[in-house]
Formats: C-alpha cells, sequence, structure tokens
C-alpha cells in the first residue's frame, strides 16, 4: 500500500465546516486511496476559503510525496530544478526534526545549517512550532504563523506556512513546507488554534493557561489571541486585557450591529461542542463597519466547563482572489 497512507495522509483526516451564517458543523470527511499503486488522492481542501491557500496545500503535499518515495535523492532533484519550487508568492524548504535545513529553495544559503532557535521578529521560536504543528491532530495541514522576510527585501511580512512530516525510504524523518506572504486569514486556521487550545487546556488545565496567553504561542498571531472563559462569562485567558484590572464580559457583550454573537454560540453550544457566529464590527482602517466571524467551542478539566475561542476577519473569496 501507498506509505503515504500510514504518514501524510494518516494528516489529512480533517473537520469540514458547513455554511457558518447557519453555524452547523458537518461530519468529518475521510480521504480513500483508489489504489496501491504509487498515485494517491489530492489532500482535502474543502475547508479553504481561498484559492491561494488551496494551490498552496498542493503544492508541499506534492512535494512531500515525491520526497517520501525517492527520499535523499529527491532533495537533490530540488536543488537541480531550484526554480521549480519557487513561486511567485512561495517557496519549498525540507528540514529534519533536529532543525537543519536540507533544502530551501528561497534563501539557498542556510541549507546545512540548523535552524532549531531562530526566532522572528516577535519572538516566536519558528522550527520549535512547526514540530507542534506537524505532530498536532488539530492542525492536519501543519500551519505555522509568524513574521519572515522576503528574499531580498528588508522588512518583515505576517507568514502562514503549511507543512508536512514524511518518512524517506532511509528512514528518516523530514518536513516539507512552504508558506504565503500576506496570506488570506482562512476561518481554519481559528478552528486549528481553537481546537489545540481546548485540548490543551484538558490536558493540562490551568497549566495551558500561561501558554495560550503567551504572545510567542501559536495561539496569537497578527490580530488573532485565543480566549477562554467560564460559563458566567467572566474571563479565564485574555491576551486582549492582558494584566488590566477591566475585564471583558463576553455574554453580554454586542457588536456594531447590536448583535450578542457570544449569547447566541453558547445557546448553540447547549447541543453542539462548537459553534460559528458572523458579527460586525468596525473596520480599522475604513473606520466602516466589517464582518467578523468567532469559532467558540466548549471543553473542560476537571468536569469544569471553559469555553474556549478566537475571531478573525470573515472570509471574502469572491473579491480577494
Amino acid at each position: 500500500m501507498n506509505k503515504l497512507s500510514g504518514s501524510v495522509l494518516s494528516r489529512l483526516t480533517v473537520k469540514t465546516f458547513g455554511n457558518f451564517f447557519i453555524n452547523i458543523l458537518l461530519p468529518s470527511g475521510f480521504l480513500m486511496l483508489t489504489s496501491c499503486s504509487r498515485t494517491f488522492d489530492a489532500p482535502d481542501i474543502s475547508m479553504y476559503e481561498y484559492q491561494d491557500t488551496r494551490n498552496l496545500v498542493r503544492f508541499v503535499y506534492e512535494a512531500a510525496g515525491k520526497l517520501e518515495k525517492k527520499g535523499f535523492r529527491q532533495i537533490e532533484d530540488f536543488k537541480k530544478n531550484r526554480s521549480l519550487y519557487r513561486k511567485e508568492n512561495y517557496y519549498l524548504y525540507v528540514y529534519n526534526t533536529n532543525g537543519e535545513n536540507l533544502f530551501h529553495a528561497g534563501v539557498g544559503g542556510i541549507e546545512g545549517k540548523n535552524l532549531l532557535g531562530i526566532t522572528d521578529i516577535n519572538g516566536k521560536e519558528i522550527m520549535h512550532l512547526v514540530l507542534q504543528a506537524v505532530n498536532d491532530k488539530s492542525n492536519p495541514h501543519g500551519w505555522v504563523h509568524y513574521s519572515w522576510w522576503e528574499p531580498g527585501k528588508f522588512y518583515p511580512v505576517p507568514k502562514s506556512s503549511c507543512h508536512f512530516k514524511v518518512t524517506t525510504p532511509e528512514g528518516e524523518k523530514l518536513i516539507v513546507g512552504a508558506g504565503m506572504d500576506y496570506p488570506h486569514e482562512e476561518k481554519e486556521f481559528i478552528r486549528i488554534a481553537v481546537d489545540s487550545a481546548a485540548n490543551l487546556i484538558e490536558r493540562e488545565g490551568e497549566k495551558a493557561f500561561d501558554e495560550i496567553s503567551n504572545p510567542k504561542s501559536a495561539y496569537i498571531y497578527r490580530d488573532v489571541k485565543v480566549f477562554a472563559f467560564g460559563p458566567s462569562g467572566k474571563t479565564i485567558v485574555s491576551p486582549i486585557t492582558k494584566d488590566s484590572p477591566l475585564e471583558i464580559h463576553f455574554i453580554e457583550s454586542f457588536d456594531d450591529a447590536g448583535h450578542q454573537p457570544f449569547k447566541r454560540a453558547l445557546e448553540e453550544l447547549k447541543d453542539h461542542d462548537s459553534s460559528w457566529q458572523v458579527f460586525m464590527a468596525r473596520n480599522r482602517e475604513r473606520r466602516s463597519l466589517a464582518k467578523k466571524v468567532l469559532f467558540l467551542r466548549k471543553t473542560g478539566h476537571m468536569e469544569e466547563t471553559i469555553y474556549v475561542g478566537a475571531i478573525t476577519d470573515l472570509p471574502q473569496p469572491a473579491t480577494a482572489d
């Protein structure tokens, strides 16, 4: 059987979400191999709203398949055909699990160097986040969000990168990835962050709160900040207020159109594990109303219910691509 079914493909069983306007969570979907040959189905990308995101996942997945089939011979092929693996908006790279770069289509000078301790401008330890992502069942395509420099440019830019972990014929475990500069904010990104945070709370209880509120963690990136509150609405984790004595009263809060998205979400969570809610907020640049989307799920530790959530821009794929 295709070896990818035991590594790359095993990370492609994902939840797909229904139209968030009706707030229904659809059942998980599964990929099926059509044969025992080296030909395999494309990854499930139905959860993504933007074509750029779908193209990136396909690009990395196809490279991962080649690497798993040919191993280190494929890395030499990557180097001989470097231009094929550097697109207009992203480029391929390969690391081992010790943080050593084996191939980089964007910056060839770092090949052979260990980047395990490298950080972005905000102090995020990128390789540690990558290793965390590829081992997180909540994150089937290994997404990591950080800031990085475009090759040949001066300023770091926001970036979202997709990764797959593969095992080569030589028995080595490698990580294949590529990232988008100025990425669209996908709903799937906050779903991953919230689910991962909720799972951390279930495993570690109160110990998880410091990690979730840490700006160097996977739970805070760009304008996304994972938060948590109890059944009464009392704040448990809020990177927004940090150490301020002020509290956000989540349940009773209103949006800029007079709606109460948290109250609606809690009503839905009586019968479901998670909820999507669309609401209105004032746009920072234009000062006009813009649509946002809230993802909220319930979790718990020691029989205590905790609500974990995050907010991002409502995807607008029809005009964005």
